[in-house]
């Protein structure tokens, strides 16, 4: 429903060049020219609004949201993102980490702090904001260097960005570790209704991207499931879970969009792992979240994933000493090392596999 008005010339019968303007349908590959006006429908300005309300917290919610911080200097902010909570707004999104770190995290700073990657919704973990306009362009860029840079990297033991997941999956891998190189693209499925992710066999088909992860066992259990610790060292959408199971055959646990079939067969635990307790029990938490449930003691278990470790350059030290360029080597700078303790879903099946 998208349309362009592009300006063109076409020759006349006495040679004159005439302009001639046409609307035609715009594609996502299209790229645009000096002069092109863009029609949107009318729907769009009926959905969004003028000017964007800013959100209001209460001192509940305000409270509940800087106790996700885990640090925090004059360039970044880095929260610990609970389960269940959107990054950036949507459809159907009440409220977004975005929309609530600009309301609650901004401190002494006149700024709101950024969005320079994401997470699942049902994800957890480190999630870095950068506080000022700067610190974010730096930080977009390390983001960005990674995934471009991923086929260079692979023996890089000094690289400038290293996240590390923890993921409990079902079964366990052929391997103890390894590297994951499988291209992933995007399909329709459900009649066009919605779409997934999937590794594509091909490589040379225009819509794959490179996609690399490492991996390694933590810890395997008797009952069938494996904690393993992932590397990425692109930043695909859903690239951890489809690795997991597509690649690996073992889907992350609660991953119900790409292992199905795997918790359709999962057997229940023994009653005497089970925890009795009732976590949820005079707890209340804001913005409806679930922090509590979802342990694979229960009949629906919550995803199983969380960053639990980054590791990036000190960018207010760098924007501190010098005036930052994109050729400026980061790798010179001083690390910060990021540590994310587990949900307690996630904490709760570690403790029951273990006990």
């Amino acid at each position: 429903m998208v349309r362009r008005e592009s300006n063109t010339m076409e020759s006349t019968d006495v040679g004159a060049q005439a302009q001639e303007r046409s609307l035609k349908r715009v594609a996502a590959k299209d790229s645009m020219n000096g002069g092109d006006r863009i029609f949107l429908p009318i729907t769009v300005k009926q959905e969004v609004p003028s000017e964007k309300q800013k959100l209001y917290c209460n001192e509940e919610e305000a409270n509940f949201i800087r106790s996700l911080v885990l640090y925090k200097d004059p360039a970044i902010v880095v929260v610990n993102k609970p389960p269940g909570m959107a990054v950036q707004g949507g459809i159907g999104i009440k409220t977004s980490l975005d929309e609530l770190a600009a309301a609650c995290l901004s401190y002494d700073h006149s700024e709101p702090p950024r969005l320079v990657h994401r997470l699942d919704r049902d994800s957890s973990g480190i999630l870095v904001l950068g506080r000022t306009q700067i610190s974010a362009t730096v930080l977009h860029s390390i983001f960005r260097e990674k995934t471009c840079g991923a086929k260079d990297d692979i023996d890089n033991e000094e690289r400038i960005l290293q996240r590390k997941y923890w993921a409990l999956v079902i079964g366990s891998p052929r391997r103890p570790k390894g590297l994951i190189s499988a291209p992933l693209g995007k399909v329709v499925v459900d009649n066009g209704k919605s779409d997934r992710i999937t590794i594509i066999d091909n490589p040379q088909n225009m819509s794959a991207q490179l996609a690399i992860t490492e991996y390694q066992v933590i810890k395997s259990s008797c009952h069938g499931f494996t904690w393993i610790e992932l590397s990425p060292l692109t930043g695909r959408k859903h690239q951890l879970r489809v690795h997991c199971a597509e690649a690996l055959g073992t889907p992350i646990v609660g991953d119900l969009k790409y292992g199905w079939q795997a918790h359709r067969n999962l057997k229940q635990l023994p009653c005497s792992m089970k925890s009795n307790e009732n976590p949820t029990k005079g707890k209340t938490v804001p913005f409806g979240l679930d922090l509590e449930s979802g342990s694979i003691s229960e009949k629906h278990p919550h995803l199983h994933l969380h960053c639990k470790q980054t590791v990036l350059p000190n960018v207010s030290e760098a924007l501190q000493n010098v005036q930052f360029s994109s050729n400026y080597d980061l790798s010179e700078v001083e690390s910060l090392e990021l540590v994310a303790p587990l949900p307690s879903h996630m904490q709760r099946s570690w403790d029951i596999l273990n006990s």
